[in-house]
């Protein structure tokens, strides 16, 4: 089992990001993602970073851990053949140490600049085009591709990635758990209730993949706030509290986010987290997803107010007792 960090690029400025990579690796993490937005979720307190650009400087200045994007979407304003090439270039830069993580993405993304965004079969459909556009280029094949989506003619990557890249799918529910098995590579998915999860999202993509003949791999996340009190909290989860919005998966301009975040009662908005004040609290709310949900990696993702120093902290009071909880 690994563990990764999830650097915010809706949160933190990406040389900030950078450094977070670096301690994370340094802490004893064994993957690095980070997150892929044109808008963030408030328009105050947060920062939207190009992750791709990113990735590079991370790759420069790390050795061992695994990069990967939580997640990119190929579906609109990077054409999936495009995607690939930015994968394949990461994968190069960092020794072949890529993951790829894509959705279906969000608005806020998307309309900003002038793409549309439909609903959800749609954009199922565009994913399966956009995997097989990308898997068959990281393949290392010429591809001319007429969809009903997409386009490509005599495609290819001349700089290839180094070895296999996976791609891995996030899923929140049994149909797009079930894609995910079917054309991905694996699964990201969102833990609130383990037993849920597992029921609705991990047992049909693993039921999808291995009729697929394929090989599981799950990416489990859980959000937590490192806080000593709910006013510290509130503060810690400013760049993200907008996530929580009502009309999120439609807007467009995080100053509307903003505006009905804070017309919430702070206490709504965190209570759709789990708020913890230590190292302890934190092994409380990873630990079902080690022992419970078996992922294959376990996302670390903590708004803090001083995330470097939450870094230091897990990597040596957390991920030692996470570790052995898995491996009993």
């Amino acid at each position: 089992m690994k563990f990764a960090w999830l650097c915010s690029h809706e949160s933190y400025q990406p040389e900030d990001l950078v450094k977070q990579a670096v301690a994370a690796e340094q802490a004893g993490f064994d993957v690095v993602l980070g997150s892929d937005h044109f808008h963030p979720w408030v328009d105050d307190t947060s920062a939207a970073g190009f992750v791709w650009s990113w990735l590079g400087a991370v790759a420069a200045q790390t050795t061992n851990v695994q990069l990967g994007t939580s997640v990119t979407c190929p579906l609109f304003h990077y054409h999936p053949a495009l995607v690939a090439q930015m994968a394949a270039t990461t994968d190069r830069l960092s020794g072949g140490r890529l993951l790829l993580g894509v959705g279906t993405g969000e608005a806020l993304n998307e309309r900003p600049l002038g793409f549309p965004f439909p609903g959800y079969a749609e954009r199922q459909a565009r994913m399966q085009e956009a995997l097989e556009i990308m898997h068959r280029l990281l393949a290392g094949e010429k591809v001319t591709f007429h969809g009903e989506h997409y386009t490509t003619e005599t495609a290819k990557l001349y700089s290839p990635p180094v070895g296999d890249v996976p791609i891995l799918m996030a899923a929140g529910g049994p149909k797009s758990a079930q894609f995910a098995g079917t054309y991905a590579d694996g699964l990201i998915t969102s833990v609130k209730d383990s037993a849920e999860t597992v029921a609705k999202v991990i047992a049909p993509y693993r039921r999808a993949a291995s009729e697929a003949g394929k090989q599981h791999l799950v990416l489990a996340t859980r959000w937590t706030v490192l806080a000593d009190g709910p006013s510290e909290a509130w503060e810690a989860l400013s760049s993200m509290r907008g996530l929580r919005a009502p009309g999120r998966l439609e807007a467009t301009d995080p100053a509307e986010l903003r505006i009905r975040a804070d017309e919430m009662d702070p206490a709504e908005v965190l209570a759709s987290y789990a708020v913890v004040p230590d190292a302890a609290g934190l092994i409380e709310s990873y630990h079902p997803l080690v022992t419970e949900v078996g992922a294959d990696i376990v996302s670390i993702q903590v708004m803090s107010l001083d995330p470097m120093g939450a870094i230091e902290m897990i990597g040596k009071e957390v991920l030692p007792q996470l570790r052995a909880a898995a491996t009993r």
